[in-house]
């Protein structure tokens, strides 16, 4: 199956409306909300920039034609998770100090962190006004499903940050970190456009249930993308996720794992932690530490739960009564999210 052709599908679908709702923004967060997303450079000219994977977009969608309804149901759902997901790009973005995304100065750098925390925000609110308008009573229900996968992504960045500043985190709590952090809103995703179909509660838990998973697995492989992608594919600095001192799975899975290359390891990041000089660390010093979390096992570890997430999450789908086509497209997208390299 193109993988690529269904995630554009979506994004054809989602784009108009979504264009639509940031053209309601006062200025100058409309212009500022564009260049995020891609649609005009810092100087206000119109780009073929990329916006992204499009993987929720595509999802919410998706999940319309679970119930038997039109893909287009779904599209008011896709454009408010995915007006969910860029709010907290931009918070995320100042919060964390990333000065590029998606090969670019990311907003606070090009606009200012007053404009990025604006912006975000406006989505957030453009999220519920987009649903809410539809006036139905499928509406408040997936209304009402966003609002608590949004908090329960706000939870997930609140406990990212607060990880950066200990020496430990359990493997079990960095899975409960990254479940909220990117499991809730893909879980959102999955199960929004079947919401707006009118599916029954049960079938969009079990949908819920394959985008947690699915989140997991997506934030098992950025987790290894963000010490050891390519910066030409990521958009992002080589070991990013290093820089940040963020206490991710593999660097999790390693200081867990015990032997000699974890005991070193942990030796390492507390003393970073005290550290005057680690702005300025070289490149090979990063290199060095992501030597170690690999020789500990934190990279095999990572990638063999993105593996095991996927699995649990396919398994989810066979509760759920829906046409072989669309969950061979379920099947593709969560391929996808395993193996990809951005």
């Amino acid at each position: 199956m193109d993988v690529t052709a269904f995630l554009e599908r979506g994004r054809t679908l989602a784009t108009p409306v979504l264009r639509a709702a940031v053209d309601r923004l006062a200025p100058p967060m409309d212009t500022v909300a564009a260049y995020h997303f891609g649609w005009i450079d810092a100087q206000g000219n119109p780009t073929d920039g990329d916006g992204g994977k499009a993987v929720r977009p595509a999802l919410a969608v998706l999940s319309a034609e679970v119930t038997g309804a039109a893909p287009e149901v779904g599209v008011p759902g896709a454009v408010a998770v995915e007006l969910v997901h860029n709010f907290s790009l931009l918070h995320d973005d100042l919060m964390d100090g990333d000065e590029q995304r998606r090969h670019r100065d990311t907003v606070w750098k090009v606009h200012g962190p007053a404009q990025a925390i604006l912006v975000g925000d406006a989505l957030f609110a453009l999220a519920g006004e987009i649903l809410l308008e539809l006036g139905t009573a499928e509406a408040a229900r997936a209304t009402h499903r966003m609002t608590v996968a949004t908090r329960a992504l706000i939870d997930g960045q609140a406990q990212d940050i607060s990880y950066e500043h200990r020496d430990r985190v359990s493997v079990e709590e960095c899975l409960e970190m990254e479940g909220n952090k990117t499991g809730a809103l893909l879980a959102c995703a999955s199960s929004i456009g079947a919401v707006l179909g009118g599916a029954d509660a049960r079938t969009a838990d079990a949908l819920e249930k394959y985008g947690y998973h699915l989140g997991l697995a997506f934030q098992a492989v950025d987790d290894l993308l963000g010490i050891w992608g390519d910066p030409e594919a990521t958009g992002k600095q080589t070991w990013s996720d290093l820089r940040q001192r963020k206490k991710s799975l593999p660097v999790v899975a390693a200081l867990a794992a015990g032997g000699s290359a974890s005991e070193r390891l942990g030796e390492i990041l507390a003393a970073d932690a005290k550290s005057s000089e680690f702005d300025s660390f070289s490149e090979g010093e990063f290199a060095a530490r992501a030597a170690l979390i690999e020789e500990a096992g934190g990279r095999d570890w990572t990638a063999e739960e993105a593996r095991r997430q996927h699995t649990v999450a396919l398994e989810a789908l066979n509760a759920v009564d829906m046409p072989e086509q669309v969950r061979d497209r379920f099947t593709a997208l969560a391929d996808f999210v395993v193996v990809r390299k951005r």
